[in-house]
């Protein structure tokens, strides 16, 4: 069953620890660095059983300056929050900067107490009530339970019980389905066990056994066990705070931040498009391409905040917004965010993440950002069908395949073959490669149809005695490279619709015929009667094109190319070639000698035909290329067959 997470939020010694101490009966702070200072450096973790049948698992975050990135981590798996205020001190900085977190985070839910109430009189305690009460007016907290209490004496324990039970009893649990993902906030080893991570099991199940992979990285490990509170269980769900014993992975190669996830569930990116929320409480705008600190999940990077549509932001403003990454990271469309000044370190803003793996985006032309607007409006108000042909256009020649698709939409199994039929059966995404389930949109293999005929109508200009253009010659000029099952679905596809004819390894337009002039028509003849004349004993081809010195050598050479193509001559090397019916009157004598005597070599050969080394080596090895004949020592044979 699904597990709730209560997290913690307040300024530092307002009593967070204490209270969940009290509470629950557990010590939250394990580092003796923590119990030397009397605060919270690391996240802690408890959880109380309550009278409704469900466990509420609990995160006590760090309420120090210093330790925000701690809090961060631990405020990124809380389903609800309990903001935690000294009544001897009231708001302070951090009771303002967590609370901006939890906001940009989207915590929904959650309560307010107050403790440390033993240390005040009453007078001072409704002072601080209203005080908090307009803190936190126009909030998710607005109408939140506030409770009085002092974890020294227990007053008001009990009440903090029974709110959080009644607020979890009118949650409508629904079982998690898809893929699982738990964000690493603790990696160790134990002795015996080996490599453990812990986390907050942020969706879907996953039982012992199973492989989970670890992203960004993208390695694996198996199963041993899993431990939900220190009790050994099969299957884990969403919500739980989870520990869980590796097999085949050191501690070493996994990171703290890292996602753990069902393998093949992610996409690592080093650019999220996303929408940004600046706090209001900044004192400066925020300027295109400012250097800042991203928390997502229980990991921090530095990246830069590119703006899409204008130069600045007004602090309290709302922008779209491109995050340029020093270190690749893996999140789904949805996930939340925050960001943080590079120095000095403070809360700025945070939001959605909206496109996990999106293209470099241009944002100097007018046109670039009008385009920006269209784009991130489609992200935030369109269907799931009308984003994945967005991704598929921008993903151009490349496509992506089901896997991939899901991940960049964040939906996956049957609910994304649902959101596909219809793209598909109405011919806006084609499916280039069924093996792979590789999509294209179909919009982009008419641009790719269009390339191709362009190309072919250019090289036929320039070339007009060639019948075609090699497929592999055309296939390098196209831009970006296409890979060749694209293209080779793009030639089926026009050749199907009779555009294209295609010859072996070569195609051509199917209104392309090869047509002579007449001073070419009159080379064609002069050149064909030249190697017929000439027999075994032909000029070499530098020789062939002075003859004709009179037309450009291009043009030369593509009168001999189309008497090749036509198999009337036949190139025996890049010098030499020879009149197609004298060669098949040398193949039948050359048959009929070895048959008579068995055998033939060099000598014997020369005395046949009366040919120097010059012209009957090469046709020698000529006949062994095409087959007829097989070289055994310095003696040549038929070949059989």
């Amino acid at each position: 069953m699904r597990e709730i997470i209560l997290g913690t939020a307040g300024h530092v010694d307002h009593g967070k620890t204490s209270l969940i101490r009290a509470l629950t009966g557990i010590e939250t702070d394990r580092l003796k660095e923590e119990k030397k200072r009397g605060i919270t450096i690391e996240l802690g973790f408890a959880h109380l059983d309550l009278p409704c049948g469900h466990r509420l698992g609990i995160v006590d975050v760090p309420g120090h300056e210093k330790f925000i990135r701690n809090m961060v981590a631990g405020a990124a798996g809380m389903d609800m929050v309990a903001f935690i205020i000294a009544a001897d001190e009231g708001i302070m900085p951090q009771t303002i900067e967590h609370f901006d977190i939890c906001k940009l985070l989207d915590v929904k839910d959650g309560l307010i107490i107050l403790t440390k109430k033993d240390m005040v009189d009453e007078e001072w305690l409704e002072m601080v009530q209203e005080e908090v009460r307009d803190f936190f007016q126009d909030s998710f907290l607005e109408e939140a339970p506030l409770i009085t209490v002092s974890s020294t004496t227990g007053e008001g324990i009990e009440t903090i019980k029974q709110v959080l039970d009644e607020k979890v009893r009118s949650i409508s649990f629904q079982e998690e389905f898809g893929p699982f993902r738990l964000a690493v906030d603790r990696v160790f080893s134990m002795k015996g066990f080996g490599t453990v991570i812990t986390g907050t099991s942020l969706s879907g199940r996953v039982a012992t056994g199973e492989e989970l992979t670890f992203y960004p990285g993208g390695l694996s490990a198996k199963i041993r066990g899993i431990q939900v509170h220190g009790s050994e269980v099969e299957v884990v769900e969403a919500g739980h705070r989870t520990a869980i014993n590796l097999q085949g992975i050191e501690k070493e190669e996994i990171n703290r931040g890292d996602m753990a996830a069902t393998p093949g569930s992610m996409t690592a990116s080093n650019r999220l498009d996303a929408r940004l929320h600046y706090l209001g409480t900044n004192e400066k705008e925020l300027k295109n391409r400012t250097q800042v600190r991203v928390h997502l999940g229980t990991r921090e990077i530095l990246g830069r905040v590119v703006l899409m549509e204008t130069d600045t932001v007004l602090p309290g403003s709302d922008a779209n917004v491109q995050i340029i990454l020093q270190e690749p990271v893996a999140v789904w469309p949805g996930d939340r965010y925050v960001i943080r000044s590079y120095s000095p370190i403070s809360t700025i803003g945070g939001g959605t993440v909206l496109n996990n793996a999106p293209r470099k985006r241009k944002r100097t032309l007018d046109r670039d950002r009008a385009q920006n607007t269209i784009t991130f409006n489609l992200y935030q108000s369109g269907s799931p069908e009308e984003k994945l042909l967005l991704f598929l256009e921008e993903s151009g020649f490349t496509g992506i395949v089901a896997d991939q698709l899901a991940t960049r939409l964040g939906i996956f199994g049957k609910k994304l073959k649902k959101h596909l039929q219809q793209p598909i059966s109405s011919g806006r995404i084609t499916v280039v490669d069924s093996d792979s389930q590789r999509f294209v949109a179909t919009s982009v293999i008419e641009a790719l149809n269009a390339a191709l005929l362009e190309q072919l109508a250019v090289y036929h200009k320039k070339n007009p005695l060639k019948t075609g253009l090699a497929k592999e010659e055309l296939r390098s000029q196209l831009k970006p490279k296409v890979d060749q099952k694209l293209f080779n679905y793009a030639l089926n596809n026009l050749t199907k619709k009779e555009e294209l004819i295609q010859e072996g390894a070569e195609v051509r337009l199917a209104t392309h015929q090869v047509t002579l002039q007449v001073d070419e028509q009159a080379m064609q003849k002069k050149i064909s009667r030249l190697y017929l004349d000439a027999g075994l004993r032909p000029q070499n081809l530098k020789d062939i094109l002075a003859r004709f010195a009179e037309f450009p050598e291009s043009q030369i050479r593509q009168v001999i190319d189309l008497l090749l193509q036509e198999e009337t001559l036949v190139r025996i090397n890049e010098a030499l070639y020879f009149h197609a019916e004298v060669l098949e009157k040398l193949q039948q004598d050359l048959t009929d000698f070895i048959k008579r005597e068995g055998e033939i070599d060099a000598p014997r050969f020369k005395d046949m035909t009366g040919l120097t080394r010059k012209f009957s080596i090469p046709l020698l090895e000529y006949f062994d290329k095409i087959k007829l004949t097989i070289r055994i020592d310095d003696k040549r044979v038929l070949r059989k067959g």
